[in-house]
């Protein structure tokens, strides 16, 4: 088995997640006692977090190097970044480190293109749901991604920061998401990527009238796959 990089801790609520994910991956693929050969490096969100509001994705993008050449330096082979929105520094991220990203984008839109949908829903951050680095990279592949409106955009990130981050779901905030995404499937979304990783603890496909894709659950699959050579 191969050894991977987890960069996670944004936020450390659902890189737990992960965690549990990659490890009854490989458990399911290889069975007995076998779990997977992970370096984790998790790091304290709250700096990330201001930087992110601030603007200065430089210093994201310093502080995630650093923490990637680490793991590189100590045996990783690739790196699985546990989170959607840092994947804005993903180039960065990837140069510093000197070894391959699983690109979380990439295995999202696969599997939705696998699933035969072209139009799909993004609920995330607002620099995810706002800036190209994420939904360009879903267009690369063939998908027409729509937002919600600037007030549900508002809402679903406030949600994400205040809730999710802090481990906390609310009965309240699982409502409005699920009207959320009912103004999005009649816009016409034929399925939603939950493009944050916290979000899937909110909602799944039990909640909402179309499928739904967990950025989690995929990212962590496509970690199982190289873990254990495809």
């Amino acid at each position: 088995m191969r050894l991977l990089g987890v960069l996670g801790g944004m936020s450390w609520a659902s890189t737990q997640h992960y965690y549990r994910a990659l490890n009854e991956g490989v458990a399911a693929r290889l069975g007995g006692l076998h779990s997977a050969r992970l370096l984790l490096h998790s790091v304290d969100f709250a700096p990330i977090a201001r930087a992110q509001h601030a603007g200065d994705w430089a210093a994201t993008a310093a502080a995630l190097g650093e923490a990637g050449a680490g793991l590189a330096r100590a045996g990783a082979g690739a790196l699985l970044l546990a989170t959607n929105t840092m994947h804005k520094v993903a180039d960065e991220l990837e140069a510093a480190s000197g070894i391959p990203l699983l690109h979380i984008a990439d295995a999202t839109a696969t599997a939705v293109r696998g699933a035969g949908h072209t139009r799909v829903g993004l609920l995330a951050t607002a620099f995810t749901m706002e800036e190209d680095f994420y939904t360009g990279r879903l267009r690369e592949h063939g998908l027409e991604v729509l937002v919600p409106e600037a007030a549900d955009r508002a809402e679903v990130h406030r949600i994400i920061y205040d809730e999710l981050c802090h481990d906390v779901v609310e009965p309240a905030s699982r409502a409005r998401y699920v009207e959320v995404v009912q103004r999005l499937a009649d816009a016409g979304a034929e399925a939603i990527i939950l493009g944050c990783t916290e979000i899937g603890m909110l909602i799944g496909a039990e909640d909402v009238p179309v499928p739904v894709f967990d950025t989690t659950a995929i990212h962590a699959a496509a970690g199982v796959d190289w873990l254990l050579g495809g």
